[in-house]
C-alpha cells in the first residue's frame, strides 16, 4: 500500500508542473506574436500607405476642423481638417526609415572599428578605442542633437546624427567579441596551418561575432526610433508637406485641451512600435545567448 500511495503522489507532482511550464511559455509566445504582428502591420504602412488610409494626409476636411474620433475619422482631425489616422500611416515611413537607416549606418561604422580595435589590437586599438570614449562622455541624445543642429533639419541629416550617436555603442561590443574568439583554439590551429590572417578573419572572427551585434541593433532600433522623433519635436527632422510621428507630437502639443487624439495615437504608434522591437530583441538575445539555452 505504501508503494501505491508514493507513486501516485509522486505521478501529481510532474503534471502540476507541467502545466504551469506549458502557461508561462505560452503568455511569453503571445507578446512574441503580438510583437511581430504589430511591426509587420507598421511595415506594411510603410510599404503600402494608400492602401490603407482612408484619406489622402493632405486633404483637408474644413468643415470638420479638430474633429473627435468618430465613425468618418476613427481618430479624428487636426486643426487643419486632415484626418490623423492617415497622417500616422504616412508618418511612419520616415519614423521607421530613420530607426532602420541609422542602425545600418551605425552598426557598420561601429562594427568596422570594433572589428579593427579587437583583432589588430596595439596601437590601432588605444587610437580607436580612446576616440569611442569620447563620444560615450557625451550622452545619445545630446550627441544626436548637437550633430543635427550643426548639420540642419533633413532626413539624411537626422539619419546621420542618430547613427553617430549609436557607434560607441556597436564597437564597443563587436570589440569584445573579436578579443574573446581571436583567442579559441580554431583559430590558432588555421593560423598554424599558414591560413592568411585575412582568411581567418573572415572566415573565422567575423561569422561568429556578428549575433550579438544583430541582438543589438534590434534592441537598439527601438532607440533610434525615440532619438529621431525627439529630434523632429524640437523642428531638427524632416521638413514636409506629411510630417512623421516626431512631427505630429510637435504639431499637437498646442491643441491638447481642445485636441488630445492630435499627439495621443502618434505617441501610441512610436510606444508600440518601441515596446515591439525591444520585445523582439530580447527573444534574440535568449536566443543567441548559450547560458540561457542551456537553462532552458
Amino acid at each position: 500500500m505504501k508503494e501505491v500511495v508514493n507513486s501516485k503522489t509522486v505521478l501529481q507532482v510532474p503534471k502540476w508542473k507541467f502545466a504551469r511550464i506549458n502557461t508561462n511559455v505560452s503568455v511569453s509566445n503571445f507578446f512574441i506574436y503580438g510583437a511581430g504582428i504589430i511591426v509587420i502591420f507598421i511595415i506594411t504602412c510603410t510599404l503600402f500607405p494608400k492602401w490603407l488610409a482612408p484619406y489622402s494626409p493632405t486633404f483637408m476636411d474644413t468643415a470638420h476642423t479638430l474633429s473627435a474620433p468618430s465613425s468618418a475619422h476613427w481618430f479624428g482631425t487636426d486643426y487643419f481638417g486632415r484626418d490623423v489616422l492617415s497622417l500616422v500611416i504616412y508618418g511612419s515611413r520616415d519614423s521607421l526609415i530613420i530607426g532602420i537607416a541609422s542602425v545600418l549606418i551605425g552598426g557598420l561604422i561601429g562594427g568596422i572599428i570594433g572589428s579593427a580595435a579587437g583583432y589588430f589590437g596595439g596601437f590601432i586599438d588605444v587610437v580607436f578605442m580612446r576616440f569611442i570614449e569620447i563620444l560615450m562622455t557625451i550622452p545619445a541624445v545630446l550627441l544626436a542633437l548637437a550633430i543635427a543642429a550643426a548639420l540642419g533639419p533633413g532626413l539624411f541629416n537626422i539619419v546621420l546624427a542618430v547613427a553617430a550617436a549609436s557607434i560607441p555603442g556597436y564597437a564597443r561590443v563587436m570589440r569584445g567579441q573579436m578579443i574573446s574568439i581571436k583567442k579559441r583554439q580554431y583559430v590558432d590551429a588555421s593560423r598554424s596551418i599558414g591560413t592568411p590572417e585575412w582568411k581567418i578573419f573572415l572566415w573565422h572572427l567575423l561569422p561568429n561575432s556578428w549575433s550579438p551585434l544583430l541582438v543589438m541593433a534590434t534592441i537598439g532600433l527601438g532607440s533610434s526610433i525615440l532619438i529621431g522623433a525627439g529630434l523632429s519635436f524640437l523642428g531638427l527632422g524632416v521638413i514636409k508637406e506629411i510630417p512623421d510621428w516626431g512631427a505630429l507630437l510637435s504639431q499637437g502639443r498646442g491643441y491638447l485641451t481642445v485636441g488630445w487624439w492630435i499627439c495621443t495615437f502618434p505617441g501610441l504608434a512610436i510606444t508600440l512600435l518601441v515596446l515591439s522591437v525591444n520585445i523582439m530583441g530580447d527573444k534574440l538575445r535568449d536566443t543567441f545567448d548559450p547560458k540561457i539555452s542551456k537553462k532552458r
